[in-house]
């Protein structure tokens, strides 16, 4: 079946950070609204609306939040309203949805968001809700969480191809330096290799500086088929690949750990449905959950050779003023970490970089690439996006 092109019209955001007096529906709300602004359409011209987060049940108490914040809204009561929960993907998750639905000709105009409320809870309620994605029957019971996921990944990184410690704060270093220009991220100040090296140790070799924090947040885009889209807003982007794929839910199955091979597969899959190469993305929003979250993912998208990730860091490459920009937002590390809304908060930083608004331009931006890893690696999203 041939799909229908699908085009992003609006775009919508929060501030990503510690977002006190605003709940899950407000942030949703505010974002939303934003976007279908941007769009310049109605709002009874939604026909569906997708809803990623992850963990509001066990944060904040609160579930059903899709008819909820639709109803906020003011959306038509004929359409359906959908929660969507892959961990870290469940936003970009809830875009392919979107997508899928307006490329099959099932639906014209989608509205797409992400929320999460998750700096008003202690910090062992946050660590178990958001282990929540680890496999609870196998490492969950021998008390596996996140740091220590990658900080494994790092060190059998370092084992095998050389990778430094050093390396690994560089992409620290440079994610703060990104964030300092962006207004939405949660952290905006430098820091130098040495703040990092010196930071609190968290499971070695990962530093509080190679830890992304959690945050607030929420974005929101509004999508609509192509041929339609030049009705309403005139700055619209094309969405030329979408792929999402599964992959081992233990690490212990991984048979090489310094790869993830749910990355690999969307990878392939994305690029070869937007019929481009890694070497014609001008700009990447990726996960870098850990900083050698970046380095090992930057490697599995097939940006550089296996074992190199660590090496193009330090020779500048992912510097805004590089070959290949990566999270000039600030990414997970700086912007923050707002779980169930990162992955369309990256479609929005990607936008706004190929629109030619961003706070760190990219030049002659006209290809962008956003990824997510959900769990520990079992769940994968990819999409590439083209300036029109």
């Amino acid at each position: 079946m041939a799909l229908r092109s699908v085009s992003i019209i609006g775009i919508g955001t929060t501030r990503f950070g510690v977002l006190e007096g605003q709940t899950i529906k407000s942030m949703a709300v505010a974002a939303c609204n934003d976007a279908i602004e941007d769009a310049g359409i109605d709002r009874k011209q939604i026909q569906a609306f997708y809803l990623g987060n992850y963990i509001s049940g066990m944060m904040v108490g609160q579930e059903t939040i899709a008819p909820l914040i639709a109803d906020a809204l003011g959306l038509r009561k004929d359409i359906g309203a959908t929660k969507v929960e892959g961990a870290c993907s469940s936003a970009a998750i809830a875009l392919r949805q979107g997508y899928l639905l307006i490329a099959s000709g099932v639906y014209n105009v989608v509205l797409i968001a992400g929320v999460e409320k998750m700096t008003s809870a202690l910090r062992e309620k946050t660590t178990a809700s958001l282990s929540a994605s680890i496999d609870q029957e196998t490492e969950g019971l021998s008390g596996l969480t996140f740091p220590g996921f990658w900080a494994l990944i790092a060190r059998a990184h370092m084992h095998e191809y050389g990778t430094t410690v050093e390396q690994l704060g560089m992409v620290s270093v440079k994610n703060h330096l990104n964030s300092m220009a962006n207004p939405r991220a949660r952290y905006r100040n430098a820091v130098s290799l040495g703040d990092v090296m010196n930071s609190k140790l968290i499971c070695d070799p990962l530093k509080v500086f190679d830890c992304c924090p959690v945050a607030d947040g929420a974005a929101a885009v509004v999508l609509c088929a192509s041929d339609m889209a030049k009705e309403y807003n005139p700055k619209r982007v094309d969405i030329i690949g979408s792929a999402q794929t599964t992959g081992y839910s233990t690490l212990y199955a991984h048979k090489d750990i310094t790869t993830l091979p749910s990355t690999v597969l969307a990878a392939k899959q994305a690029f070869d449905m937007a019929k481009v190469k890694p070497g014609d993305v001008d700009v990447v929003e990726l996960h870098d959950c850990f900083s050698p979250a970046e380095v090992v993912d930057s490697e599995d998208l097939g940006f550089f050779e296996k074992g190199k990730g660590g090496r193009a860091v330090e020779e500048g490459i992912t510097q805004v003023g590089g070959k290949l920009p990566i999270n000039p937002s600030g990414g997970l590390l700086a912007k923050g970490h707002p779980t169930g809304a990162t992955g369309v908060g990256q479609i929005y930083e990607v936008v706004k970089q190929l629109r030619g608004e961003h706070e760190n331009q990219i030049r002659n931006a006209e290809i962008g690439l956003t990824h997510n890893a959900g769990g520990t690696g079992s769940v994968c999203t990819v999409h590439i996006l083209r300036r029109v």
